[in-house]
């Protein structure tokens, strides 16, 4: 009796585990979440990579529509965009090298002011609507540039800075 009783405990025991192992697994597949690829429409030209490409008569899309620069840079506009570029922007951007983002240096020999500032305003719209701003999404690797909510006075100040960049 005693082998029994044995038995039975013995049996109703790898009855409970061997359950609640396919209960698991079937939680598991449940919640597990589908993977889902983020897909970039390829660039407009394989010729030239869009960070190198020179689109000066782009002005991009949003509200700066024409600026005019002075021949002399403003220093303390300068001195106030490199501040804020060091805080808001250098996760992602490197000058002088690539890195998540397009390096800054010599930007304003490639795009006009009025694109280096809506795409500092409104990154997500120009991305959306700029064809240049498309294909350096897709160059980067799908890498979206982050909208740091910036002022039109912080970004002419980061603009500034990025003119003394050689």
């Amino acid at each position: 009796m005693n082998a029994i009783i044995k038995l039975t405990l013995l049996l109703a025991a790898v009855l409970l585990l061997s359950c609640g192992e396919k209960k698991e697994k079937h939680k598991i597949q449940i919640f597990q979440k589908p993977k889902v690829e983020k897909k970039v429409a390829a660039p407009v030209s394989n010729e030239v990579p869009a960070s190198k490409r020179i689109t000066l008569d782009n002005k991009g899309v949003g509200k700066v529509k024409n600026l005019k620069l002075e021949p002399t840079i403003d220093n303390k506009m300068a001195t106030r965009g490199a501040e804020i570029f060091k805080t808001n922007c250098t996760a992602c951007h490197k000058t002088n090298k690539r890195f998540i983002g397009p390096n800054p240096t010599g930007i304003l020999k490639r795009r006009s002011p009025e694109w280096v500032m809506n795409m500092i305003l409104d990154p997500k719209l120009m991305t959306e609507e700029d064809q240049c701003a498309k294909d350096l999404l897709v160059e980067f690797n799908g890498a979206a540039m982050a909208n740091q909510n910036l002022t039109e006075e912080q970004a002419r100040d980061i603009l500034e800075y990025f003119r003394t960049l050689k």
